[in-house]
Formats: C-alpha cells, sequence, structure tokens
C-alpha cells in the first residue's frame, strides 16, 4: 500500500510540474527578448535531439543493436508522417511492420 501512495505521489508531481513546464512557456515567451541567431540555434538544436532520440530508441536495444523489425517500422512511420499521414495510420503501420517482419522470423 505505501509503494502505491509514492507511485501515485510521484505521478501527480511529475504530471504538475509537465503542467507548470508547459504554462510557463505561453506567459514567458513574450517577456524574454532573443536574439534571432538564438532562437534558431534553439529551433535546431531541438530537431537534433530529437533525431538522436528516435536513431536510438529504434536502432539499439540494451547494449546491442535492436536488429531489423524495429528500424523497418520506424522507417516506415517515418515515411508515413512525412508524407502527413493521420498519427493512428503512422502508429499502426509502424507496429504492424515490426509485427510482420517478427512473425516472419526477422529479428
Amino acid at each position: 500500500m505505501n509503494h502505491l501512495l509514492v507511485l501515485i505521489g510521484a505521478v501527480g508531481i511529475l504530471a504538475a510540474g509537465t503542467f507548470a513546464f508547459r504554462f510557463a512557456g505561453p506567459i514567458l515567451r513574450p517577456r524574454i527578448a532573443a536574439k534571432p541567431w538564438v532562437e534558431k540555434l534553439m529551433a535546431t538544436s531541438a530537431v537534433v535531439l530529437l533525431t538522436a532520440l528516435v536513431g536510438t530508441a529504434s536502432l539499439m536495444e540494451g547494449h546491442g543493436p535492436a536488429g531489423v523489425a524495429r528500424p523497418a517500422g520506424v522507417l516506415v512511420a517515418g515515411i508515413l508522417a512525412w508524407r502527413k499521414a493521420p498519427f493512428v495510420v503512422v502508429v499502426l503501420s509502424a507496429a504492424a511492420t515490426a509485427a510482420g517482419l517478427r512473425l516472419l522470423g526477422v529479428p
């Protein structure tokens, strides 16, 4: 029972912190003046960070490579997202691709 209360408390704290960060952005944006090159650098760094996250999550499993099925699913998702497919279609297609390859025995 104690562990459940700690878990619920942790989720509540993380939810409040996430809400505070998301709420602070629009509130503080007009009050903070940034130079154009700083704004461009921040936008570029966000893209680089997300690309690195997708790369490591899709290509690695533990300390080794993830195999072929997962990167193939991510590739399908990337192509569909690039073609502006609905999010549900992107996710389901990626999952179906990875699951289908694994069903065929592809690691």
